[in-house]
Parts: C-alpha cells; sequence; structure tokens
C-alpha cells in the first residue's frame, strides 16, 4: 500500500513556490499518494482560500494530517499555516520533513531548533530532490 503524504507549503503566506510544490508533489506522486496536491496546483491564489469557509479548511486538513503517514513541508516562503500544520503532526507523532531554501530565508528557529523534525536545507533543485528522494527511500 502506498504511503500518504501531506505535503505542506504556502497558501495565504504567498505562492512564490507554488511551481516548486507542483514540483515537489508530482515526485513524492511517483511512490505515494499525496493528500493535498492542490497546494501545488498553479491556479490557486493567496486570496482564493478566503473565499472558503476556514473551519471547513481545518477540518480538512486536521483530518489529512490525521490520516497522513508522513508530512513534508517547504518552508522557504514562511507561513503561519505551515506552522500549525508541523505543530499539530509532531503532537500525533507523525514523521515530519523540513526543507528550505538556505539562501532565501532563515528558518524559524521554533521548527529548526524542535530536534523532532528533520530539516533539510538545500542550494538548489538537484540538492533538494537528492533529499527529497533520501526521505521517499527511506534514506
Amino acid at each position: 500500500m502506498k504511503r500518504k503524504v501531506y505535503f505542506a507549503g504556502s497558501i495565504r503566506g504567498g505562492r512564490a513556490d507554488a511551481s516548486l510544490y507542483a514540483e515537489m508533489i508530482a515526485r513524492i506522486k511517483e511512490s505515494c499518494t499525496v493528500l493535498t496536491e492542490h497546494v501545488g496546483d498553479l491556479s490557486l491564489s493567496a486570496l482564493e482560500g478566503e473565499l472558503q469557509r476556514d473551519a471547513a479548511i481545518y477540518s480538512q486538513d486536521t483530518a489529512w494530517i490525521r490520516e497522513c503517514d508522513l508530512l513534508i513541508a517547504e518552508c522557504t516562503c514562511p507561513s503561519l499555516g505551515v506552522g500549525y500544520e508541523l505543530a499539530f503532526a509532531e503532537k500525533l507523532r507523525k514523521p515530519c520533513f523540513v526543507f528550505y531554501h538556505r539562501e532565501k530565508c532563515s528558518l524559524s528557529a521554533m521548527i529548526k531548533g524542535d530536534p523532532y523534525f528533520k530539516v533539510f536545507p538545500y542550494s538548489g533543485r538537484e540538492e533538494l530532490f537528492a533529499a527529497l528522494d533520501g526521505v521517499l527511500n527511506g534514506r
């Protein structure tokens, strides 16, 4: 049975990395089921989520976190929601893998300093996808 992955990336915090999210999701889908494919949807705007009911988004996202086998987050673009999702997943003892572009951001100390999270700084796509493949292949 394929593992279920909750992919976390910024939506309301900004969509600058949406195309990267789409690439990561495509790679993850080669071996796993991604519960949150919409995060990589290039047509999804930061404001689009505001048209939906926040309570429904919360209920769906927390249900997916409960259902997932692991959480993969791309955290270069800061997002309160992604931080919350990571903390929620940690509370449920879900394995959490955090990726961020080291030259584009300074990752929050609350994430980087938490020994529960497996953090992968990267400099380019090649390094990112090598680390992602390692996570997906259990290395």
